[in-house]
């Protein structure tokens, strides 16, 4: 099984669409470790996954007038989190949602105590990282800049391993980095989506190391749908939302493009 796919725009597009958690795939050897039984476990899947974000990006794409790349992870984030730091910098850890998770959404035991997580970490994490990082630089070599919007969706209830979950819940939550997004990418999110926060209740962007920090060719910006406005919750179907937001990501999309 592929665990993610680099999907081909425009030549000159800066833009990648970052898909990160969309999936619910988790291959067998992926599952050791795992406490869960397949009942418990597709119910934490429904909590988790960021559903139909996938296809959300893809009509956007559709949509736009030039089209963005797409990074679409095809794993589960039960299987490695490709957003997370691999280390002790992850403030997550306290709630056992590292890179690799051992608790879950309403922090249960997901994985056995005394689980090693390196396995996971070499074989999924760190190629998606690498993959990553190229598709970057690829769009800086190509464009001279590189645009990360990462289409990610909340349940409109907080969960237990929310940090930061008694603050605002908008329709859009959009998570900024203060060095990775500048004020006319904000700008131009609110302009495409209408009603939309900032940074709360999950806050930050997803920029590969190589670049966090760095480099300001890079910018990036984190759109966080609230599920109520596009499906059934928990782990139900897609409904008219859903193009709705594929309307506004475009529009996202064509904005910083110029």
């Amino acid at each position: 099984m592929t665990s993610f796919d680099l999907l081909p725009g425009d030549r000159q597009s800066p833009v990648i669409l970052h898909v990160p958690h969309s999936a619910r795939a988790i291959p067998a050897e992926a599952r050791a470790g795992i406490v869960l039984d397949d009942v418990a476990l597709e119910r934490e899947l429904d909590h988790i996954v960021d559903a139909h974000t996938a296809e959300l990006a893809e009509e956007a794409a559709g949509r736009c007038r030039v089209r963005p790349w797409r990074f679409v992870n095809r794993l589960s984030r039960l299987v490695v989190d490709p957003e997370r730091f691999p280390d002790e910098r992850e403030e997550m850890l306290a709630v056992g949602m590292g890179a690799v998770y051992t608790r879950t959404t309403h922090r249960e035991a997901l994985r056995a105590d005394g689980f090693d997580p390196a396995p996971l970490v070499e074989r999924y994490f760190r190629p998606y990282a690498q993959a990553m990082t190229e598709a970057v630089a690829d769009r800086l070599a190509a464009t001279g800049r590189a645009v990360i919007v990462d289409v990610h969706s909340y349940p409109t209830e907080a969960l237990p391993y929310e940090l930061h979950g008694a603050g605002p819940r908008p329709p859009v939550c959009l998570g900024t980095d203060p060095f990775h997004t500048p004020p006319q990418l904000v700008a131009a999110a609110r302009e495409a989506f209408g009603e939309a926060g900032l940074d709360s209740p999950f806050s930050g962007t997803y920029v590969p190391l190589e670049f966090y920090g760095r480099d300001a060719r890079v910018s990036a910006l984190m759109v966080e749908i609230r599920r109520d406005t596009y499906m059934t919750e928990p782990g139900g179907p897609a409904g008219a939302g859903l193009k709705r937001l594929a309307g506004a990501l475009a529009a996202l999309v064509d904005a910083v493009r110029h």
